[in-house]
């Protein structure tokens, strides 16, 4: 498990979902960020899969991993977002309720936990998501990071969303892949086609920053 913490008294936990890598430093600059914001972040590093032969017991540890990170590290008095990037942030939603179903309609078993208060999620995979009522448990504010250059999690799936009775704020980068939310990218992929990677991070950590606090995101 990797654990950064602030230099204060913390504000809260953000406890943070790796993509399907399982890799959280690869996030360095947004785990970073929580940091700064005075947040402690709590990062458990998973086995990695195939998203295109993952199995449901893999999809279940996942989200175990974030709620046995979150009580290994005790603390239960503070606030804590659940945030993540790709299926982490899939688990993260699952994490606060969300009730995540198979394609042929089979209920995927996980575990909640109610200290969740708000989801940050960037380029979340909401696939499994799409029965009726399987958003009905979330009521925790939502934001959203999606680019308009996502050809895996596009940004217009983000809009799954709108069946939670939870506020949702979806902000959608220009010209952002699904990989570019990452520092550190998978060794077979490059950043986006004229997109400033660094400069694009810098952004998103601010952002982030905010998000901890605030949920009105600038245009």
């Amino acid at each position: 498990m990797f654990i950064l913490e602030p230099a204060k008294t913390p504000d809260g936990i953000v406890v943070f979902g790796p993509g399907a890598g399982g890799e959280p430093r690869r996030y360095r600059t947004l785990l970073d960020s929580f940091v700064g914001a005075g947040f402690v972040v709590i990062a458990p590093t998973d086995q990695r899969f195939d998203p295109r032969s993952v199995t449901t017991e893999q999809l279940q540890s996942r989200v175990s991993s974030l709620k046995a990170a979150l009580s290994d590290y005790g603390n239960d008095h503070l606030q804590v977002i659940a945030a993540g990037h790709s299926v982490g942030g899939w688990a993260a939603l699952c994490l606060a309720g969300g009730q995540p179903w198979t394609r042929d309609g089979q209920l995927i078993a996980v575990p909640t936990e109610e200290r969740v208060s708000r989801l940050v999620l960037f380029a979340p995979t909401l696939g499994w998501f799409q029965a009726p009522g399987a958003l009905a448990r979330v009521h925790t504010p939502i934001i959203v990071h999606a680019g308009t250059r996502d050809t895996v999690t596009p940004a217009a799936t983000a809009e799954l969303l709108g069946a939670a009775p939870a506020m949702v704020n979806i902000r959608v980068h220009e010209n952002v892949g699904h990989f570019d939310f990452m520092t550190e990218l998978p060794p077979t992929v490059a950043p986006t086609v004229g997109l400033d990677h660094d400069a694009f991070l810098r952004e998103l950590a601010g952002y982030a920053s905010a998000d901890l606090g605030d949920l009105t995101l600038p245009s």
